[in-house]
């Protein structure tokens, strides 16, 4: 209807100038057989160890490597230019390399660990071969800075009694460096990769059956039938798509290809400027993260790292994922006032009760998933559940019956999506491998705390900061990592409950995706929309605001992430929150009942501000505010 075709076309041509993991081999004949078969045992072996449990965590996390490794050398080229589709002898040597290194792991699996902290001289040379070829995976896969921050660390922990002031270390031998990163489970073996073993990949495995059954195209009809027609209704099917969308994908760039490929022209059609749709798309599709029930891959390690059950990380981020959606949806709708931009012909749209009639079944595997978490099943087992229903549930209606080939794409497809994340994993394994050994995290955290002088707002802030940089091309999942391994503890240290530092560096490693000058997500965008990149990454920070300022909330107020919280008090932060958004979407926008005037909009925003900061004495001057100037807006739209 709008060109899907062509622009899907253009959109993975732009890509791959965005995101290595766009950048993949396409084989043909026999080759494509035997990457296939590859594919499929690495799924059936992941599951297998997931049911039986009886594979020892340190070979699970090895061969998980051995497979995810030589599929990185043998999928993704060195390079983007040249012909890609062909396999040079260097890439299989690679891989068959590292295949080689674990082997050599396994064998010596109870030599090693006997051994442990006396390796001899082929033990240091296998871990430094392994290293290397990880940390090349990792630049093909998922891109150099990463790599880059991985090297700069492993120098520090070289180089230590160089350094200035308080990061001067004892420093470390090549050895010690080379055997604590490779061999043991505080380095690329650590919990990280552990949590990508296992919980991550059932979850994207279970999100690839989801994918295949057709509920994102479900989530598309519903969206467009519930929201299709209102003022700007493309931009708010595309909030409301994405949102859905990230349940089930969690990665906000495949999200923004995904839906944006339809939402972004529908947006264009009626009036939205190219930057201005892109980066509608870009900002819900980075939300997707924050959705439960599956949320992004870092969810899982934020519940490893707290100690505490996904679920309740799940349950925590319900209302901040409420507050950040609402807050991009008032954007949206005050922009499309603004603009004068209707939505679509009803009778053009789909009927929600057709819908729910013919396909309503296929929500059934979200269903079961929330089930069984709240019946105590481990996350484990709650994602095999929920794999096995979403296989069963296509086949109780004719119409959305799947064929054995959707059904093995679905295996391969999960396959293929781990390995950007396993290959993060891994890399950032090494940066949390260096904080431990060196002490580099309470040596950030005592320098930091003595330049704010231990005042809460300013660390937030400079964590906050720290989390965008760093977030600048390096996943979310990376990212979390290595900010949450030297801010978390910080704020732990002033007082922030253990929960609530967790995912204020999660939120912010995720914003890092629509944050200029290097937005994945809004390139994305604007790759759809033909816009400027830089420009719809500023437009996209504009709208998700709400993402800026949840974190500070529940900071401040952890009754949001519902720690130590009542119903009533869940409540008043909710609604005073909700007010505060509209305050400042208003105040950004310049528009709310009619257009606001410089003298309006500050004080917007400055009651938004204090309706988000909970206390009754600035929820009551907000409130009083923002009466007074839509008092002022109705009385001057009365008189136009």
């Amino acid at each position: 209807m709008f060109g899907k075709k062509k622009v899907n076309e253009e959109i993975e041509i732009d890509l791959s100038t965005l995101e290595r993991e766009a950048v993949t081999r396409n084989y043909e004949g026999m080759a494509a057989k035997i990457i296939t078969v590859i594919l499929t045992c690495f799924t059936l072996f992941q599951v297998y160890s997931s049911i039986t449990g009886t594979v020892p965590q340190q070979l699970l996390r090895w061969a998980h490597l051995a497979f995810v490794i030589p599929l990185a050398f043998w999928l993704y080229p060195a390079t983007i230019k040249g012909d890609r589709n062909k396999l040079p002898i260097i890439d299989l040597v690679l891989g068959c390399a590292f295949v080689a290194v674990a082997c050599y792991c396994f064998y010596n699996y109870n030599a090693l660990i006997q051994r442990a902290g006396m390796y001899n001289t082929l033990d240091v040379i296998v871990g430094a071969v392994g290293i290397l070829l990880i940390m090349e995976a990792c630049r093909r896969v998922v891109g150099l800075p990463i790599v880059i921050i991985a090297s700069i660390f492993l120098l520090y922990a070289y180089f230590g009694p160089y350094m200035p002031g308080f990061l001067r270390h004892r420093g470390y031998s090549l050895t010690r460096i080379i055997t604590h990163m490779f061999f043991t489970t505080e380095g690329i073996i650590g919990t990280p990769l552990g949590v990508c073993s296992t919980f991550i990949f059932l979850f994207i495995l279970f999100g690839s059956f989801l994918e295949k059954t057709g509920i994102g195209q479900f989530f598309i009809d519903i969206a467009n039938s519930l929201a299709g027609w209102a003022a700007g209704g493309p931009a708010k099917v595309a909030v409301l798509t994405s949102a859905l969308q990230g349940t089930v994908s969690g990665s906000s760039v495949s999200n923004t290809v995904a839906t944006g490929s339809f939402t972004i022209p529908m947006m264009k059609s009626l009036g939205y400027s190219p930057n201005f749709a892109g980066a509608v798309e870009a900002a819900a599709s980075t939300g997707g993260q924050i959705m439960p029930p599956v949320m992004g891959a870092a969810a899982f390690l934020i519940a490893e790292a707290v100690g505490i059950r996904y679920l309740e990380v799940a349950k925590a981020a319900v209302v901040p994922a409420l507050l950040y959606f609402t807050g991009i949806w008032i954007m949206v709708h005050l922009e499309a006032k603004r603009l004068g931009l209707r939505g679509l012909p009803r009778e053009q749209l789909p009927k929600a009760g057709k819908l729910m009639v013919e396909k309503g079944h296929l929500i059934l595997p979200l269903v079961s998933i929330v089930f069984f978490l709240t019946q105590g099943f481990t996350t484990t087992r709650a994602a095999l559940w929920g794999i096995l229903t979403a296989i069963v549930v296509p086949f109780l209606r004719k119409n959305t019956w799947v064929s054995p080939k959707q059904i093995a794409g679905a295996i391969t497809q999960a396959a293929r999506s781990i390995l950007s994340v396993a290959c993060a994993c891994g890399v950032a394994g090494i940066i949390v491998g260096v904080v431990t050994l060196t002490g580099l995290g309470l040596k950030i955290g005592e320098g930091l705390v003595s330049l704010t002088g231990g005042l809460l707002l300013p660390t937030l802030f400079f964590a906050m900061i720290t989390s965008i940089v760093l977030g600048m091309g390096v996943p979310t999942t990376a990212n979390y990592l290595i900010t949450s391994t030297i801010a978390a503890p910080i704020l732990i240290k002033l007082g922030v409950p253990v929960l609530a530092a967790h995912m204020f560096c999660f939120y912010f490693g995720i914003v890092a995706d629509i944050t200029p000058p290097v937005a994945l997500a809004a390139y994305a965008g604007s790759a759809i929309a033909k816009g400027d990149p830089f420009m719809t990454g500023v437009n996209a920070t504009k709208l998700a605001i709400a993402a800026f300022l949840v974190p500070y909330i529940f900071v401040l107020s952890p009754q949001l992430i519902l720690i130590d919280a009542s119903p009533l008090m869940v409540v008043q932060v909710i609604f005073t929150s909700l007010i505060g958004m509209v305050g400042i979407g208003a105040g950004i926008t310049g528009y709310m009942m009619t257009v606001l005037r410089w003298y309006e909009r500050i004080p917007m925003i400055a009651a938004g501000l204090l309706l988000i900061h909970p206390g009754l004495l600035t929820d009551v001057i907000g409130c009083g505010v923002i009466i007074i100037v839509l008092a002022m807006q109705y009385s001057k739209k009365k008189k136009q």
